[in-house]
């Protein structure tokens, strides 16, 4: 199983950080001293950030540590966050992605990844989670979940109807109450650390 990575491009150039539990933690920030020195960014401050795996986790800290925050997915963060596959860091100019292993567990701290009994998904559910799910599967380099767009067309459904059985997923998985922008990433780490998409019986 490999290790997570973190890339972004400094400089004109793509740098790749690879997240083993030996590096743990690791310190963001301008300083030169950082871990992870992005020294040419004036918003960002000198300890700006921590990544840390906690278990079998990695995480993201910012407690009150920078002056213009951290944000994963496009939501500021306050205090500790999990990370998902395929997860976008802004650190001041700096995108930073994380690219996880997606058969670990990739969650929430706070809600468990281990599903309570068999889910009872009908066909058309099934065949959309598998859609969201296929590019951890296809060999993509840095996976993302597939679009609504993508779904659709794979299964020559509209959209709309995507969005209909993607509602009811995340109802079924419990997951409903998540801010919008991280649904998609928890759907697959739950789907894919269950072993939801194993082949059907029926």
């Amino acid at each position: 199983m490999t290790d997570p990575t973190l890339t972004y491009t400094h400089g004109g150039h793509a740098h790749e950080l690879t997240l083993t539990p030996d590096r743990s933690p690791i310190v963001i920030g301008r300083s030169a001293y950082a871990d992870l020195s992005l020294p040419t960014d004036p918003d960002i401050s000198r300890l700006h950030a921590t990544l840390e795996r906690i278990g079998t986790y990695w995480t993201i800290t910012d407690e009150s540590l920078s002056r213009n925050g951290t944000f994963v997915s496009g939501t500021r963060i306050r205090g500790r966050q999990t990370l998902y596959p395929g997860d976008v860091i802004q650190i001041g100019e700096y995108t930073l992605t994380y690219h996880g292993e997606p058969a670990t567990n990739c969650g929430i701290t706070n809600i468990g990844d281990t599903i309570d009994g068999p889910l009872d998904l009908t066909p058309a559910q099934h065949s959309v989670l598998t859609e969201l799910c296929r590019p951890f599967h296809d060999g993509t380099t840095h996976p993302f979940p597939a679009s609504n767009q993508q779904i659709a067309d794979a299964l020559h459904l509209s959209p709309e109807t995507v969005k209909t059985h993607l509602r009811a997923l995340c109802a079924k998985f419990q997951i409903d109450e998540l801010p919008r922008n991280q649904k998609r990433t928890r759907l697959v780490a739950l789907a894919l650390t269950n072993n939801i998409l194993a082949p059907r019986t029926t």
